[in-house]
């Protein structure tokens, strides 16, 4: 559950695999899922956030977090029910563009003033730099050569 005073959000939380704790309790975990399942090959997949909500039109008031951590699904072509699918989610290859846009913009209205977004893309079918296109935000810094960027962003 949401509380006020809870300084950083993972709008996009999936099964929390980057987070040394996937319990912390200064992260609300925020996904528009909930899975918890056994995968074809035996492993676990586990989503299980804070709250469901969609990253687009958040139900928290302007500059709620002082960080806000945005990894937004990034494939727009996976089988509907495949692996990939479950485990990074998918973005609808119509409406990808407006959907990420209304995403980083929803990111930065949470944010504290001076606040800190952390932006995670993977460059596996979108290239970062027309997902960057789509944001009226310049990132600070943040990694330029892997296949997965990881880009900071102030407000």
């Amino acid at each position: 559950m949401y509380e006020e005073d809870t300084p950083i959000l993972d709008a996009c939380c999936g099964s929390k695999m980057f987070w040394f704790d996937k319990d912390n309790p200064d992260v609300m975990f925020m996904d528009n899922r909930k899975i918890n399942e056994e995968l074809s090959d035996g492993r676990k997949l586990i989503v299980m956030p804070d709250t469901v909500e969609d990253f687009r039109d958040m139900p928290f008031k302007d500059n709620s977090f002082y960080m806000v951590v945005f990894d937004p699904p990034h494939l727009i072509k996976a089988g509907k029910n495949s692996w990939l699918a479950k485990k990074y989610g998918t973005l609808d290859p119509i409406t990808w563009k407006s959907d990420l846009q209304r995403g980083v913009n929803e990111c930065m209205r949470v944010l504290k003033p001076y606040g800190t977004l952390i932006f995670k893309w993977s460059e596996d079918q979108i290239p970062t730099s027309e997902v960057l296109k789509l944001f009226s935000y310049e990132p600070l810094f943040g990694d330029k050569r892997s296949k997965t960027r990881w880009m900071v962003f102030m407000k």
